[in-house]
């Protein structure tokens, strides 16, 4: 019999079936000629058709592109084609599949990839022709189903295989915005119940260790998610099994959290990481290879996706420590210009401000040099398009390398200032928690190291003194930290330049920043 007899086996479902039937060969490769699904306009469909893959590229990492927006029922890879189609198990879930994408574009292996709806409403596929994706999709299902061990599967040797432990040990490179402990239990829990999860920096790393209920759960995850990254063209995860099987959550807090025990208490900022786990930790020496750059892992979550766009649209592949560290911003309100601290103030909320220089001849701009490149990147893309004094800023980079402070002798009537010194910097120390809490300017202040004499009325006052409307007040159970709401973010923007490192008394000066929480 003719090859096209034999292998008549995967034919996609479609309203208008003579339009693109489609037939594959065992391997894979598409055995006719495919005329394409079309449109990029089309009607929405829970079918997706993925173009321009890279040859190499694995029905994994195709299938891991929708895992956070719903589960994955079927694929068709058309390598031949560099093509694939992903059939979601709802219209709801591809339709924000296709929105999350077509505002950031997905790459898989550091190339750009694109995906529209198929004009195919459903995917029927001859499991036997297409048996290494079903077995994949088949390991993927059954986690994300059961959470249960997958039995009666037949996976390729690139799916699932035995592991040792329940527990990931999960670095992440690249870290150009903060990933936080929700963050990673957001990604995770696609792969099964995660029981605990504790955060810490280690070589100047964000680290983490993450236990599942059960190793089959860990060692999908690892399929799926190990070199992919978080936002796009950064936060890339690097996973590895860890040699530890059970891990010791003391309190439940930003840093770590025990989803088991719910009562442990917040530990007022103590280590999260138990010294017997740190020793267990140091001795782990099986080496991660790294990763290549994959697809971003969609987040489905407003400041998550916010964050990720703005890693798009700043260009962050390309941003080193040692990129463009001076920064213009224009258009500022002139009335207040000249306080050069409350650049200061409000610059240093994304990293460690050097030096401020008001222009001599254009007081409505200023020069502000940050530590590194990174932190450049981050104050322009958080700040710039934001409503500061009545007028809304514009944050670029500048084409000096420097700010230059004035000769000696030479009186430049106070518009420079050097802060390299500053005992005020957030970010001075390696491995500060402050890393993991840089947030877009927002509504909500994030207040911490109150004394116990200041009560929820004093801080109310003290913000309403700002010129805003104290909108919502919430202590946390320590009553050393609270989220404090103003009406607007312009309002929270005054209220930080006024009162961070504000003396409350008895030692204490108030710290605020940006929450990514609401009251």
């Amino acid at each position: 019999r003719g090859s096209d007899e034999l292998l008549s086996g995967s034919v996609l479902n479609s309203p208008n079936s003579n339009m693109s039937s489609m037939v594959v060969t065992a391997n894979g490769n598409d055995n006719k000629k495919f005329k394409g699904d079309d449109k990029t306009d089309g009607a929405p469909s829970r079918v997706l058709h993925i173009r321009k893959l890279p040859g190499e590229v694995t029905e994994t990492e195709v299938i891991a592109l929708g895992l956070p927006f719903g589960k994955v029922t079927n694929i068709l890879m058309l390598k031949g084609k560099n093509q694939a189609f992903l059939e979601l198990a709802t219209e709801e879930a591809a339709i924000t599949m296709v929105n999350y994408y077509s505002a950031v574009t997905p790459h898989l292996r550091n190339q750009p990839i694109y995906i529209q709806y198929s004009n195919h409403k459903e995917l029927k596929t001859d499991n036997t022709l297409n048996q290494r994706a079903q077995a994949v999709l088949q390991a993927v299902t059954a986690v994300q189903a059961t959470n249960a061990p997958i039995s009666g599967t037949t996976v390729s040797e690139s799916a699932v295989t035995p592991a040792q432990s329940p527990v990931l040990r999960i670095i992440i490179d690249n870290m150009y915005y903060p990933v936080t402990l929700d963050v990673l239990h957001q990604i995770f829990s696609k792969f099964g119940a995660v029981l605990k999860i504790i955060t810490f920096t280690k070589n100047n790393q964000f680290q983490a260790l993450l236990q599942y209920g059960d190793p089959v759960n860990s060692q999908q995850a690892k399929l799926a998610l190990d070199g992919q990254n978080i936002y796009n063209a950064c936060c890339t995860l690097r996973i590895d099994f860890s040699k530890l099987v059970n891990l010791n959550v003391k309190y439940n807090n930003d840093k770590s959290r025990d989803y088991t025990r719910p009562d442990l208490p917040s530990g007022d900022g103590q280590p999260a990481l138990d010294p017997a786990i740190a020793a267990a930790f140091a001795k782990e020496t099986s080496l991660l290879a790294v990763p290549g750059a994959l697809s971003p892992l969609a987040i489905p979550n407003a400041a998550a996706a916010a964050a990720a766009a703005a890693a798009g649209r700043v260009g962050m592949p390309g941003v080193s420590a040692g990129g463009n560290t001076v920064l213009l911003v224009s258009n500022l309100n002139e009335e207040v210009s000249e306080t050069i601290s409350l650049f200061f103030s409000l610059f240093s909320v994304y990293g460690d401000v050097q030096r401020v220089k008001i222009l001599y001849n254009k007081k409505d701009s200023a020069l502000i040099q940050m530590a590194d490149g990174n932190q450049s990147q981050l104050a322009m893309s958080h700040l710039n398009g934001q409503k500061m004094y009545g007028k809304i800023i514009r944050v670029t980079l500048s084409k000096h390398q420097t700010v230059q402070l004035p000769r000696e002798g030479l009186d430049d009537q106070g518009l420079t200032k050097d802060f390299g010194n500053s005992p005020l910097h957030r970010f001075k120390k390696p491995g500060s928690k402050n890393f993991q809490n840089i947030f877009p300017p927002s509504a909500t202040l994030h207040l911490s190291n109150i004394p116990p004499s200041v009560a929820e009325e004093d801080l109310r006052t003290l913000f309403a003194n700002t010129g805003g409307t104290v909108k919502a007040f919430k202590f946390f159970q320590d009553h050393k930290m609270a989220l404090l709401q103003m009406s607007t973010v312009e309002e929270a923007i005054q209220a930080l330049i006024d009162l961070h490192n504000y003396n409350l008394g008895e030692n204490h000066h108030l710290r605020v920043s940006f929450s990514k929480s609401t009251i």
